[in-house]
């Protein structure tokens, strides 16, 4: 998702925040539309919708999806109930298969060139739920100032494995930032939620070039932790993956009590 600082925010993802949030995008390049998933009493973008909406000035929401479920998405965009006025933009990246899917850096540059956007940004992966308000992320990005990350604790070697891996100063400055790493230096690992600058939002063409990964959508973030100071927020609360059925149905369970 992405929110914009002025009010944006993009569903796989991407927020832009400078100033106010002012719009949303989401990107669904699965065969099942996680970010769309029923989880308990409510459909999965309307939490992140409504979140937003009740914690932040954001007033408009750009959902990127594929083509598959483009049209899913618009029909959950006529249906939505709002409780203050607000915009939901979707947009379609053309795709629609596995193969030939843009992947999450590349809908987020698509996004930004679409729209024109050239504000703050807050970017997350759509198959997430929190149990918590993600406007305290954005009040910390604001307040450091520099494009940020979320994190959380991860003591188990073979999660570590499988995710990025930070180590941070006293201040939240990341000191180290892994992909994946064999031998991890900390603890703290990185879920797909970031906060960028409206100055970093411009170089993600740079980091293609460079050799950043597009399909997940950490890989702007650790390159751009090689170019920039960045700071994390420890999250507050838990967050959980829907990404496969078995998680999906144990999110349901979670949120149905």
């Amino acid at each position: 998702m992405v929110l914009s600082y002025k009010r944006r925010v993009h569903i796989d993802e991407m927020l832009d925040f400078s100033g106010g949030l002012r719009h949303t995008a989401l990107s669904a390049d699965r065969e099942f539309p996680e970010t769309a998933s029923e989880s308990g009493r409510e459909i999965h973008p309307d939490w992140l919708v409504d979140d937003l909406v009740d914690t932040t000035d954001i007033d408009e929401f750009v959902v990127i999806s594929n083509h598959k479920f483009a049209q899913h998405f618009e029909d959950w965009k006529s249906n939505k109930q709002k409780t203050r006025p607000y915009e939901i933009t979707v947009i379609d990246d053309g795709t629609s298969t596995n193969e030939t899917r843009l992947g999450a850096v590349k809908d987020i540059q698509l996004a930004v060139e679409k729209l024109n956007l050239a504000d703050d940004l807050l970017v997350m992966a759509g198959d997430n739920v929190l149990d918590f308000s993600l406007s305290k992320f954005v009040d910390f990005a604001k307040e450091k100032n520099t494009s940020c990350v979320m994190c959380h604790e991860e003591n188990e070697l073979k999660k570590q494995q499988k995710t990025a891996i930070i180590t941070l100063d006293g201040n939240d400055l990341i000191t180290s930032y892994e992909e994946e790493p064999k031998e991890p230096r900390g603890n703290l690992a990185v879920p797909p939620f970031y906060c960028y600058r409206a100055c970093d939002v411009k170089r993600i063409q740079e980091a293609l070039n460079n050799g950043c990964g597009y399909d997940a959508p950490g890989s702007f973030a650790a390159w751009l932790s090689k170019q920039t100071p960045m700071h994390a927020y420890v999250m507050p609360g838990k967050r959980y993956d829907i990404g496969d059925i078995n998680s999906y149905e144990y999110v349901k369970s979670v949120f149905s009590k």
